[in-house]
């Protein structure tokens, strides 16, 4: 198998030949990684190569003008505006959101806000990348596709952006569906320029704590719910698969999820209520396929190379080859992980994934 039939042949529930394998990780670890292989600092793909992903995304990068306006201390996103700080920490760093420029703006204060038109991507660059990489398994999107909480929280606040939720607050409400009808439309250009090379498409909303979940059913089906579904049924139209990003306790919403045509879920942290790979596989093997469950708070970041590769193998023998699992950090893999951690669990994977 190459590495695009073999991550289909997981969506199908079917067994590969090994375990289909991905990455992710903050800029510190990546970095770390890429000087133990010897590449050079711009050389993602020697890295994901260098570890056998199978998996590549596919997007148009924005080429338009900066829309907002720089801001000591801080950077500013050029597109959408949001705001982020570094911020320092024993093991390295990262940019975190602050400021919410948008928190306190009302209906005319979002309608004026400035957002990219989606005439300002290179879609020929998605057909650039669909023929560089044909033997991967292509997706479009990512996890922050059609997210409403997060993206709305970026620009007012998490605290505020609940407070929308729960009272249905025109400005807070209406900076969602600006947001996500211009993603709608680039992805559909996305989607036309790819010309079919699409194996699946990956939205995300993070819904759960990690005891439990983070907003209401009636606030699920009244808000979240026809969002997705929109970029579900967009999904459908091209005879895509979709997988879904939901970070903490979400197993609430699968059988939702299910039902609106979701085929796969990510992240799955194992420690979170409900989101332990025995209680995944027996409530929806069969229904859904897996992508994540290695945790990057356990073993990887606190344990030894042994523990790293003994959940690996706990988890690889708990989903077994049929289940649809994709071998995956659950979140980024985080500046604390020492680098041996890392490299033993792609090393298992590749080790005790192998089916066939």
């Amino acid at each position: 198998m190459n590495c695009r039939s073999r991550v289909l042949a997981a969506f199908a529930f079917e067994t590969p030949d090994r375990v289909p394998i991905d990455y992710a990780a903050n800029a510190g670890i990546h970095a770390m990684m890429k000087a133990h292989y010897g590449l050079n600092a711009d050389d993602d793909e020697g890295l994901l190569r260098a570890l056998g992903v199978d998996f590549r995304g596919v997007g148009a990068p924005y080429v338009g003008q900066p829309l907002h306006d720089p801001v000591p201390d801080r950077r500013v996103d050029p597109r959408w505006g949001w705001h982020t700080r570094l911020v320092e920490h024993e093991s390295g760093n990262y940019w975190d959101y602050c400021d919410f420029p948008l928190k306190d703006a009302d209906l005319d204060a979002v309608e004026a806000w400035p957002m990219p038109s989606p005439d300002d991507f290179d879609y020929e660059k998605v057909r650039e990348r669909c023929t560089a990489y044909d033997e991967y398994a292509l997706y479009v999107g990512n996890p922050g596709l059609a997210c409403i909480m997060n993206t709305a929280g970026f620009l007012r606040g998490m605290d505020r952006m609940f407070v929308d939720l729960a009272l249905e607050d025109s400005a807070g409400l209406r900076l969602i569906d600006r947001f996500l009808d211009i993603q709608y439309e680039i992805t559909v250009r996305e989607l036309e320029a790819a010309n079919g090379r699409i194996d699946f498409m990956w939205i995300g909303e993070d819904l759960g704590t990690q005891k439990g979940p983070m907003i209401s059913r009636e606030m699920f089906d009244a808000i979240v719910r026809p969002r997705h579904q929109r970029f579900i049924d967009l999904a459908k139209e091209y005879d895509l698969p979709v997988m879904i990003h939901t970070c903490g306790s979400s197993s609430w919403a699968y059988e939702d999820y299910i039902a609106m045509g979701v085929n796969a879920v990510d992240t799955l942290q194992p420690e979170a209520a409900g989101m332990d790979p025995a209680t995944l596989k027996r409530e929806f093997g069969g229904r859904l396929a897996f992508h994540g469950c290695i945790s990057t708070t356990g073993p990887l970041a606190f344990g030894t190379p042994d523990d790293v590769r003994r959940q690996v193998r706990e988890t690889l023998e708990t989903m077994g080859p049929d289940s649809g699992y994709m071998l995956s950090p659950a979140h980024m893999i985080q500046d604390n992980s020492p680098l041996e951690n890392v490299l033993a669990m792609y090393d298992e994977g590749h080790r005790v994934g192998r089916y066939r």
